[in-house]
Parts: C-alpha cells; structure tokens; sequence
C-alpha cells in the first residue's frame, strides 16, 4: 500500500502540477524574488511551512503554501495538504479544479470519503482540461477500490487510461491500481469488462491469462509474448517480465509427506472419523504422496516429534481452535506450508504459507445481506435462537448491514418452540391488530363482525438462522402471522434451517423458502456425482455435520494445488464441494455456496442477483451529486 500510494505522489506532482501555467509562472517568479528565503524553507517540513505561511502574508504566503502542499504530499501529510489547499482557496492564482483535486486527495487517504466524493461530484462540471479529466476519474476509481468494489473502480480507472492515452499523459499510479482491481475479479466479470477500447482490451485478456497460467510458467510466458505481439506499447508492458518470475515462485505446493491432524481421541472424535473419510477419498486421487494421521489431541511437542520423524512437508488441520493456537508457536509448524481447519485468532500473527479454511457461518450472513441489497430490501427481520451462535450470528448481521443502511433490522430471540409464536406475533405487530378488533367488538357489541388481522407492512424481507428443526416451526407460524391483505414477504434461512437427512421423507411446510448451501448437501449440485453416490452407499445413515466435514476434508487437499494461486488472485476461484472457494484477504478461505429453492416438495437450485452493494457513504454522495447536477442544469 505505501508503495501505491508513492506513486501515486509522483503521479499528482509530475501531472497535475504541470497542469497550471499560472501556478508555475507564480510559482517561479516567487521563487527568483525569494531566493534567500527559499534556504529557509528547504529545511521547514510540510507542517512547518504551513505555519509560517499563516503568519506571512501576500506573495510570500502564496509562495509557503504551495511549498507546503508539495512538501505534504511527498511526506504524507495529509491533514497539511488539506490544510494548505483550503488555504490558497481564496487565492485568485491558483487553479482551483487543480486544487480541489488536492483536497479530494487528501480527503480521500484520512478515509474522509463522503467529503471528498463530494468535492469530486461538484468539480464533474468544471473539467476542462485532460489531465483533470484523468485525474478526476482516477480518483474516484480509488474511492470505490478501498470499498472493495473492484468493478465499479474499475469503470473509472479505465476512462481516465483512455484519457491518458489519447493526450500522451503519464499517471505512474493508475497502472498499478488497474492490475490490482483486475486481480480482483471472477474469470466470469472478465469476461464482462473483456470489451470497449485496445487499451481496456489489453489490461483485461492479460489478467485473463493470468489466472488461467498462473503458475504454470511455460504456459505462461508463452500466453505473454503472445499478448505483446497483439498489444504494441501497451501501458500493461511493464507488468510482464514481473508476472513471469512471480510465476515460477507460485509454483503450486507439490507435497511427498502429508499430515493430516484431526481429533482421533475426545469428545471430538466423531468430527474427527467424518473428516478422515473425506481426506482418504480425496488422496486416492493424489499420486506420490504419503499420508500420516495425527491425533491432534496429543501436546505440541508429540506432535511436532511425528512431523520431524516423518519429514512431513505440508500440513492440514488442527480442527479445534484451542489446538490450532496451541501449535501456532510452533517453530515446526511455522516453516511448513498449513492448512488449518478453522479461523484464526486474529491477535496472532500469521505465517504467509498458513491459511484459514472452515465452514465460516458468517460468510453465508454476508452472501445473504449482498442479496439483499441488490432486492432493494429496505426492513430485513432476524429470526434466531436465543444462543451464542444465535446472538453472534444476529450481531454480525446487523453490523455488515449498516454499512448499506440506516434501517434498523428486526431481531426476535426464541428461546424454544414455545415462545417462536408469541415472538413472531410481537415483531409482526399481530397482536396490536388483535386488540383493534377487540375493541371494535366490544363498541359495537356483536360477536358476528367480520374481521382479519393485519400485520405490519414494513417488513420486506424475514432470514432465519435456526435449525432444521426450528425452521420448520417457524415457517407455519410466519405463514399465518402475515396478513392476507399484504404482499407475501419473501422467506429466507441459512444452511443450519437444512437437513439431507430429513428432507428425504419430509419437506413438508417450506414451500418458497430461499437458503444457502454447500453444494455437496443439495440433489444434483456437484458434477462428481460418482462420488456422491459412492458415499451415500458406504455412509446412508450419517448426520449432517458428518457430511459436511467429509465435504470440507475433501477440498482440503484439493486445495494443496491451488492455494497459493488463490492468495494470489482474490478474483481467482476453486470450485469445490463446499462452495466457490477463494481468498480475498489475510489467507482465509472464503466460501460462496449455492442458493435453493424448496418449491413444490422439491428442492431447486436458484441463480439469485448478489450484485455488490453500495457503502452508505457512497448512496448519500451519489444522491447529493445528482441534486447539485440537476441544479446545474
């Protein structure tokens, strides 16, 4: 990051700066007038010049303030920059677009972004020459990029390349952010932006190619030289003779000797059978490779003896959390490349060949609230036990949600099957319409008025995060606590509301209800379908858990060949049994499941709009920008 943002510096100070004949005319004719001076200042740091320049006056003050904008941006300070530009506002001098940009700058890297996508918003009108054009482009791209919103940067960074191009402008930074944003993207989004100018075209078949050769180094060098005889002097040159070499470091991991450590002792043990059933379908397809299963029970020092003795040379597991922090001060387990069966503590610091993968239920919360979203929902409801997973679940929720709105969501804790109705009847307000009615029967003191409860109509949209057998519960009781008056609120729940087990001979009440899955539990959802069958023979009868294990166990040695590309590429996915599998950040392994349907006793795989959303901040400026344009106009 601090590498992009240099050069981002050396961008703004060797084109924007350029950009003003009245800055640099000023500028020179202080400088000559002022020589003495200027000693003076060379030794003054940004904050110092700015001080001096407040207690100064006229030209002199001018001549400060420029020196202490430039000097802020080299030293990064951006609170100074700010400062400065805010300053030299009044200054009949100064080229104002130019200096609004600075300020957009600054504003931009103290994480003030609504202020400073609004300076950008007001100066879309102003724009007349091309290095503001570029630069204002480039700028907002970078807002959308730190929200992590690569497509939307992406759309801007690629206008203000066509800019550059077209008037022979250098922006040393925007390359680097263009490749970083492209890494970012499925294959699939790719294939979207694969179109429009040479220069987009250029930038978009080179990340192709990379994901596609990425450490195959022949492949790939072979696949660049091909792209430079289509893309002469294309701006992405510069990037190969780079990706090549980070190629061949990429190597996939080729692993001879194996540990696996699982619960082999405990109360744990079951979890620890179930994985190892999917470990041992998985190496069959693994040639060279010897396997060593350690209780992962055992103390550290036990373990770290078998790793020793056996030479092992990568390692997946522990499963417990309490185990994975136990070996992390392992000075063995930190030279191997791991694969640790669940999240980290995030007060650990983390070896880059170690990486996180579990069956993270916040994933599933997070892939729900991008639905969302993209339905425009406005008043989501949250249905979930009254437990730590419950609470935790809820809260992460509504923290994720409030980055998108100002909506408070609707919570409702049952503690058991007793109480789901009376919660269900209190947040939908049924019993407050129970009581109008009462009421009204008892002004007019007739037992035959005909009357139907109403529910509230706010609620747009209801997820539960109960149990299979909770989610069957609720779903009646949400069924005829909805008024018959109101639109059908759409019903949807995590994975935990779904049971392989007992959908076989039960489905009965959830017609319509949307969940999220790994696509090892869902009819027809993997293309191994021989593996699947070859399962259900040798284990018919196992819970859920068990089969998502076997399921995680699987993709865990998958993964061996391919996770060093995916920390790579956070674009890139793997498709596995429990998801699209990718790395977005900090070596976790992040899942994207399927979306189904229950639909007329059947269970239906649905393709459902996960369109990323818009931060709050991003909503109000973007509401803000379309009012000062329209009254512009």
């Amino acid at each position: 990051m601090r590498l992009k943002v240099i050069s981002l510096v050396i961008s703004i100070l060797s084109g924007l700066s350029a950009c003003s004949t009245t800055e640099k005319t000023s500028n020179t004719s202080v400088r000559e007038n002022n020589s003495q001076q200027q000693s003076t200042v060379d030794v003054l740091n940004a904050a110092g010049l700015y001080n001096k320049a407040m207690s100064k006056q006229s030209i002199t003050k001018i001549q400060l303030l420029y020196s202490a904008r430039e000097s802020a941006i080299e030293e990064q300070d951006w609170l100074t920059l700010e400062l400065a530009c805010l300053a030299l506002e009044s200054k009949s001098s100064v080229d104002h677009v130019q200096n609004k940009l600075y300020i957009a700058l600054a504003r931009k890297e103290m994480a003030n972004y609504t202020a400073a996508l609004a300076i950008l918003h007001t100066l879309s009108e102003q724009l007349k020459l091309p290095e503001h054009q570029a630069w204002h482009q480039y700028l907002i791209g970078s807002i959308y990029a730190s929200q992590q919103l690569p497509k939307k940067a992406l759309v801007h960074y690629f206008k203000s390349a066509n800019i550059a191009s077209q008037h022979t402008l250098s922006l040393a930074g925007l390359n680097d952010e263009i490749w970083l944003a492209l890494q970012q993207l499925s294959s699939y989004a790719l294939e979207r932006f694969d179109t429009g100018s040479v220069i987009q075209q250029g930038w978009v078949k080179l990340a192709k190619y990379q994901q596609i050769y990425l450490g195959a180094g022949v492949e790939l060098h072979q696949a660049m030289n091909n792209w430079q005889r289509r893309f002469v002097n294309h701006p992405a040159s510069y990037i190969l003779p780079r990706e090549v070499t980070e190629s061949v470091l990429l190597a996939p991991y080729k692993t001879s000797k194996l540990a696996i450590l699982l619960p082999q002792s405990g109360a744990s043990e079951r979890l620890g059978v179930a994985l190892k059933n999917g470990f041992l379908a998985a190496t069959d397809n693994i040639s060279h490779t010897e396997v060593f299963f350690i209780d992962e029970m055992l103390t550290h020092q036990d373990i770290e003896q078998q790793l020793q003795t056996n030479e092992i040379d990568f390692v997946i597991g522990p499963l417990l959390r309490s185990n994975i922090e136990k070996l992390q001060s392992s000075d063995v387990i930190a030279a191997l490349p791991t694969i640790y069966l669940n999240t980290q503590n995030h007060s650990t610091n983390s070896a880059p060949h170690h990486y996180y993968f579990s069956l993270n239920p916040e994933h599933e919360v997070e892939q729900a609230i991008v639905h969302f979203l993209a339905k425009k929902y406005q008043k989501p409801m949250l249905l979930a036990p009254e437990s730590n997973s419950g609470n935790r679940l809820v809260e992460h929720f509504s923290s994720q949600w409030h980055r998108y709105s100002n909506a408070e969501p609707e919570v409702g804790f049952y503690t058991d099957s007793k109480n789901m109705a009376k919660i269900i009847a209190e947040l939908l307000e049924v019993e407050d319409s129970k009581q109008r009615i009462k009421t009204i029967e008892s002004l007019y003191r007739k037992t035959d008025i005909e009357s139907e409860t109403r529910s509230r109509q706010d609620i747009d949209v209801i997820y539960i995060l109960g149990n299979s057998a909770e989610t069957r519960l609720l779903k009646p009781y949400l069924d005829v606590n909805v008024s018959t008056f109101a639109p059908k609120i759409p019903l949807y729940a995590s994975s935990r509301s779904y049971s392989r087990r007992i959908d076989i001979t039960d489905k009965n009440d959830l017609d319509g209800l949307f969940f999220t899955e790994q696509p090892w539990m869902l009819p027809n959802a993997v293309d191994n379908k021989n593996l699947r069958e070859k399962y259900q023979q040798m284990f018919p009868e196992q819970a859920d858990i068990e089969q998502r294990l076997f399921a995680m166990a699987f993709d865990a040695i998958t993964l061996i060949g391919e996770v060093k590309q995916l920390a790579k590429i956070p674009g890139k996915e793997l498709v596995g049994l429990t998801g699209n599998l990718s790395i977005k950040s900090d070596n976790v392994i992040h899942r994207r499941l399927k979306w189904a349907q229950y639909s007329k006793q059947q269970i239906r795989l649905v393709q459902l709009n996960e369109q990323a959303p818009l931060p709050l901040f991003m909503q109000n400026s973007m509401e803000l920008g379309e009012i000062q344009s329209k009254r512009s106009n």
